[in-house]
């Protein structure tokens, strides 16, 4: 209320032809934009073979999140999302993601992990707050994580679900709704990514909720195959790993979202540069936030 939120600070400045934007389409579903990128699966393949040489396990989800989070530090324009039709800076840089709690087990049940990256982490300390998040959420003796807790309250008696979310949609359209609730729920986060190829399914471009205020998605599916042209003159058989992506069109200019993703491409074609912190780190005006590093192994 009052231009703040327990996630965010309402933006004053923002260009009066963005600013228009979510009266002319006031649901994030009206304002997906969908976008592909493959990345070279061999090269990568190949930097994560030796940074496990070198004592380093990383995974290809690791990498792509890394890069999201170095691209966020340098556009925090990206870092924004639209309550009640005006706009927002978030207060965090957080990612969420569903996991199985058991990985060899398809029937397994579900749950989500939200994590909080600080915007200088590097590649190495994304991986370990991924690891812990998920090492805490899986295996039998884990704890219930707080969306598991909630859903289990939720669905005690019949029609409440549907008291609960309006009541939570309510409070959340004027900035009421309680911190302890929304910094937990995966809703309410920077960017939500699933790994498709970890159950052998191709990539896909999911919907963003209009639940919550996520601004991006990540779809990651199985490698694909394709004949390339080498510098020779050669046909070879090259292998991708493609990624869907879906964004708010609203949240800020085409320009911003190109310079973005350059940025992000330029990282998962040169991963090492994850390895060390950005020189420095842009944020909206007022709104630095940090998290504690993690702590090392």
């Amino acid at each position: 209320m009052f231009g703040r939120r327990p996630d965010g600070r309402r933006m004053k400045d923002v260009d009066p032809v963005v600013q228009i934007t979510p009266y002319l389409m006031p649901m994030r579903c009206d304002a997906q934009v969908f976008l592909e990128h493959k990345l070279d699966y061999e090269m990568l393949s190949r930097y994560i073979a030796r940074k496990a040489v070198e004592g380093e396990k990383v995974t290809f989800m690791q990498i792509i999140v890394a890069a999201y989070v170095r691209g966020v530090s340098q556009h925090p324009e990206i870092n924004r999302f639209i309550k009640n039709r005006q706009y927002y800076s978030r207060n965090n840089l957080s990612v969420s993601y569903t996991i199985l709690k058991e990985t060899q087990n398809h029937d397994s049940p579900e749950t989500v992990v939200r994590i909080e990256f600080d915007p200088t982490d590097t590649l190495l300390e994304v991986r370990d707050r991924m690891v812990a998040a998920v090492e805490k959420a899986r295996g039998e003796n884990a704890d219930p994580t707080f969306i598991d807790k909630l859903l289990k309250v939720v669905f005690a008696l019949p029609g409440l679900p549907g008291v609960i979310v309006a009541l939570v949609r309510l409070l959340d359209r004027y900035g009421l709704a309680p911190k302890s609730l929304i910094m937990e729920l995966p809703f309410y986060s920077s960017m939500f990514i699933t790994n498709n190829a970890s159950i052998g399914l191709h990539h896909v471009w999911h919907h963003i909720y209009n639940f919550g205020n996520v601004s991006a998605f990540f779809g990651m599916g199985s490698v694909l195959k394709e004949a390339t042209v080498d510098a020779e003159g050669k046909t070879r058989m090259k292998r991708w790993l493609p990624i869907g992506v879906t964004v708010d069109e609203r949240v800020t200019s085409g320009a911003h979202y190109a310079a973005f993703f350059a940025d992000v491409v330029r990282c998962l074609n040169h991963p090492e540069l994850l390895e060390t912190p950005p020189e420095m780190v842009r944020y909206d005006k007022g709104m630095e936030y940090h998290v504690p590093k993690p702590a090392k192994a």
